[in-house]
């Protein structure tokens, strides 16, 4: 029997969701959790049901859970199940063997601790410095990167749609009656529509920023193809250090590795040195200026060093804040005990931002992306990301063999 802090990894998955686009909310963080106490400890594809009918809310989620599904659980026993097969055939084994109670075999009860012991391990994983991780480890965390979906904080357009509050439309009410020969009939509302902002992502590919470069371009080619097309479209990517480098074009190939080798043969600068006031002044003037900038989330992933002007730095960043919806500074160096931000750029850049968050890991990348979309502030950010209340969790609950958020 392997018993397992549920909470802390039942958190780390709806994070994970989440940050790939899922709307894993704390209501349905505890109808999950009410199922796996219903049908206990069983093989992976109990837990993969449970999650599946509890925690996804449209079809576009089923994908996204597929995937995180499968990087938070990786290689843990079972069958794999085809996602496109009807939800009730499927619960048929599930609900059978969770009945079965402590008539188990031997070979389930392996299982389900092999499920428990590699879903923690995942949950570690997580939390680690990408500095501090191996080979194995690195290839795990590309996984759980993979899954993200980054989308804007919405902003409302100037297109009205159809809604069932708001404003009477017209037309369509007009329409209606025509169409029912002039019959009494319900009104037609609407409502202004809803878009994501454009997010633009400044990779720091400098020297000192060599452990978390690899790690952070995957976080951006994650962007650019995670969550619905629209959202994808409006995300721009550009690597700083001594150079500036559009590289959205690069990252439009749909696998990583080929992704990560035409990013670094496309950049010139790799593991140089760090002038990030010339290159954000170069990023105003071609982009910024002309649109890119105006009205979007501008995410800064760097740890600060600059070896030019601070003043410059400062007079660029200011004037970035001016175009831009909101600025967030990224910084991997965030998490550090003891850290503060005394080194001259990021003095001088951060009265200019509005959320300073860490990058040092997938944990802290997740919560980048609920920045984004304006999910949550940067004082719930900079407190401690692993509360029971932050994912609606409350109290410590224990479900044996698995654990999920």
């Amino acid at each position: 029997m392997t018993t397992v802090d549920a909470p802390a990894v039942l958190v780390g998955f709806a994070r994970a969701l989440r940050a790939a686009g899922v709307d894993a909310g704390p209501d349905r963080v505890q109808t999950f959790l009410r199922a796996l106490a219903e049908l206990g400890a069983g093989p992976r594809a109990t837990v993969y049901w449970a999650g599946r009918l509890t925690l996804c809310g449209s079809r576009d989620d089923l994908e996204r859970y597929d995937r995180v599904f499968t990087a938070y659980f990786e290689g843990a026993p079972g069958p794999r199940t085809r996602t496109r097969s009807p939800a009730a055939p499927g619960l048929r084994p599930v609900v059978r063997d969770a009945a079965r109670g402590p008539d188990r075999g031997a070979g389930e009860e392996r299982d389900a601790d092999a499920v428990a012991a590699l879903a923690s391990s995942t949950e570690v994983l997580r939390h680690r410095d990408f500095a501090e991780l191996t080979r194995a480890e690195r290839e795990q965390a590309r996984r759980l990167l993979g899954a993200f979906a980054l989308r804007g904080e919405p902003r409302r357009t100037a297109r009205l749609r159809p809604a069932r509050h708001g404003l009477v439309d017209p037309r369509r009410t007009v329409r209606e009656l025509l169409r029912r020969g002039g019959e009494p009939a319900l009104l037609r509302r609407r409502e202004r529509a809803e878009r994501p902002r454009r997010v633009v992502l400044l990779v720091d590919v400098s020297g000192s920023m060599g452990p978390y470069a690899d790690a952070l371009l995957r976080f951006a080619h994650a962007a650019t193809h995670g969550g619905p097309p629209r959202a994808r479209a409006r995300t721009e990517v550009f690597t700083i250090g001594t150079r500036l480098t559009r590289v959205t074009r690069e990252l439009t190939h749909r696998d990583p590795d080929l992704a990560m080798a035409a990013v670094a043969a496309a950049v010139p600068d790799w593991r140089g040195g760090t002038r990030l006031g010339e290159m954000l002044r170069g990023f105003l003037d071609r982009w910024g200026q002309r649109g890119t900038a105006r009205g979007a989330v501008v995410v800064v992933l760097s740890d600060g060093w600059e070896r030019g002007d601070p003043a410059l730095l400062a007079e660029q960043m200011r004037r970035l804040h001016r175009l831009a919806h909101r600025v967030v500074w990224a910084n991997p160096r965030k998490a550090r005990p003891g850290y503060a931000p005394l080194a001259g750029g990021m003095a001088a850049a951060l009265p200019s931002v509005d959320a300073f968050v860490e990058g040092h890991s997938v944990a802290a990348l997740e919560r980048l992306a609920a920045v984004v979309r304006g999910a949550e502030d940067s004082a719930r950010v900079r407190g401690s990301e692993d509360s029971a209340g932050a994912a609606g969790v409350p109290g410590a609950v224990t479900v044996r063999g698995v654990d999920g958020a």
